[in-house]
């Protein structure tokens, strides 16, 4: 036990964990109660969890059958899976965890295990413990990963590096345990995010190419071992591929290259930071609406620039020049991608590598360049650190660990009081006989993420809903809105009635000034039959 309390790993465990409740400060100090629901993509995320939770254990041939946007089929499949997320959250689940604590213990750990990910690759490289500490933060807590806390799946972000530490040993030593190793990082990625096992897929070709001279002599084992873990991950993946294959059949969700350029990156945007130091300091041109910035701080482009010029020298060993090569090759294509068609490379890319067509968010492919800079910070400190002396070093490691940190902070983030579902919703779950429930106002659209708030409370009942959010909209949530909008109008309720709807969630509030009356036509109308009232005059009805 002792031995553990001491190691290092352990150290850049407890690190890794100070560092995630730092940086999403004061979540840890209630984590069962804030939350980030003034953004509908976290309502959304904590209904997955808890839907991959609930489903998986009862019919996990079906899990893909989500009670949302009834009826259309494989509605799990309009967004991330994050199947391994809601694994790792289960047990809090299992003891009565609300879908708001599991997903604020699952943003912490992913945030501690994506720094983790990082320090294991950095420490592979450099040997260096400390460096690889400040490498792993720059890795996981930057000015992308903490303006996208809304986005659960980005936390989890540890199996990229580990799926290269594993490509990394395979094109070393050719052997079969590491194909097998990739594969299944490559699996944990794909039943978690579809962009991580893309981002992966291509930083593993860039260091397939730049390390090519540690292969080329037994191109038979090294390749032959990178087609193993290619083969055992895709069979590993068919289950949930099919789905997703399904739906963009079905539905035509497929990204064009049109629909690519709104969210795409541009070069103002690796110049530009959202931490509290940097937004007082310039903000060169990104903007709010998407949270295009990618600069990774003035200590790491130090640090990485001093890795280029002395460890990317003739002086330097052939290997460590490979890494630096590896590094600096992915930065420039992790940032040429994320500028999505505003460049033609990523139409060729689009055109050869098929899987793309899923991808509408072509800027987060600028978390390649973030990794590459921060591995090239760690192998920069870890090269100055060779030089000093031992105390000095740490002192120097220690500095750069608290000045990466410093320089990416934005806490404190303002949170939301979580205060439960209404009453209505756990009365919804007790009703006998099949129920099917609609809740209005059903938005249109255009505003469909007003929608999120009866998702997540869709988890106190699990019936079918009709409304829904998720990253695609179905067309039958479309044709039903252009009726179902004009509640309480007779034309609604028969819409309503005709698509199999058998109970009315009203939510009077959100009609504006007009809530009261809408309600008061609602509880004159014959068709609905009141059955209970919660807050914010929440009221179910039964439809007849």
């Amino acid at each position: 036990m002792n031995a553990a309390l001491r190691s290092p790993w352990t150290r850049a465990a407890l690190v890794a964990v100070v560092l995630a409740i730092g940086h999403t400060w004061p979540l840890a100090t209630a984590p069962g109660t804030l939350s980030l629901h003034h953004n509908a993509d976290v309502l959304l995320n904590e209904w997955i969890v808890a839907w991959v939770q609930h489903r998986l254990p009862r019919a996990p041939f079906d899990l893909f059958q989500a009670n949302i946007f009834h009826p259309a089929p494989d509605a799990l499949a309009f967004s991330e899976p994050l199947i391994v997320p809601a694994l790792l959250g289960y047990p809090v689940r299992l003891l009565g965890g609300s879908p708001v604590l599991v997903h604020n213990l699952l943003l912490l750990a992913g945030l501690s295990l994506t720094m983790l990910g990082g320090y294991a690759l950095a420490y592979h490289w450099t040997g260096d413990h400390l460096s690889s500490l400040v490498a792993g933060a720059a890795y996981a807590f930057n000015t992308q990963s903490l303006v996208r806390l809304e986005h659960l799946q980005a936390a989890h972000a540890y199996g990229l590096p580990l799926a290269l530490l594993a490509g990394d040993r395979l094109v070393a030593t050719g052997h079969r345990r590491h194909a097998f190793r990739l594969a299944g990082w490559m699996i944990v990625m794909a039943y978690s995010s579809g962009y991580l096992v893309i981002f992966t897929t291509v930083a593993l070709g860039v260091l397939i190419l730049t390390k090519s001279a540690e292969w080329i002599r037994r191109p038979a084992q090294v390749l032959g071992g990178f087609l193993l873990a290619a083969i055992l991950a895709g069979i590993a993946i068919v289950p949930l591929y099919l789905p997703y294959r399904r739906v963009a059949t079905e539905q035509g969700m497929s990204r064009t290259l049109e629909s690519v350029w709104q969210f795409s990156a541009t070069i103002d945007g690796y110049v530009a930071s959202y931490s509290r130091v940097h937004d007082r300091l310039w903000n060169a041109g990104a903007t709010r609406e998407f949270p295009d910035a990618f600069f990774p701080g003035i200590v790491v482009v130090l640090l990485a620039l001093n890795a280029v010029g002395v460890c990317g020298t003739r002086r330097a060993e052939p290997a460590t020049r490979r890494q630096v090569l590896a590094l600096a090759g992915l930065c420039a294509v992790g940032c040429v991608l994320s500028l999505g068609t505003r460049t033609p490379i990523y139409g060729w890319v689009y055109s050869a590598f098929p899987p793309m067509s899923g991808l509408r968010a072509a800027g987060r492919f600028g978390v390649l360049f973030l990794m590459g800079a921060a591995l090239l910070a760690g192998l920069g400190l870890a090269a100055i650190r060779a030089r000093m002396p031992e105390r000095a070093g740490v002192l120097l490691a220690i500095a750069a660990l608290l000045a990466v940190n410093l320089e990416a902070l934005r806490a404190p983030f303002t949170y939301t009081a979580f205060q439960g579902f209404p009453r209505t919703y756990s009365l919804l779950a007790q009703e006998p006989g099949p129920v099917v429930l609609v809740e209005v106002p059903f938005y249109l659209p255009q505003t469909i993420f007003q929608n999120a708030e009866y998702v997540l409370n869709s988890t106190a009942h699990w019936r079918p809903l009709m409304n829904g959010y998720s990253g695609y909209t179905p067309r039958t949530y479309r044709e039903y809105a252009d009726d179902f909008w004009h509640f309480p109008d007779a034309r609604a309720l028969e819409a309503m009635r005709g698509a199999g709807a058998t109970h009315l969630m009203l939510h009077p509030r959100r009609f504006g000034s007009d809530g009261g009356e809408t309600l008061r036509r609602a509880l004159a109308t014959p068709s609905l039959e009141r059955l209970a009232v919660s807050r914010d005059d929440i009221t179910l009805f039964r439809i007849r």
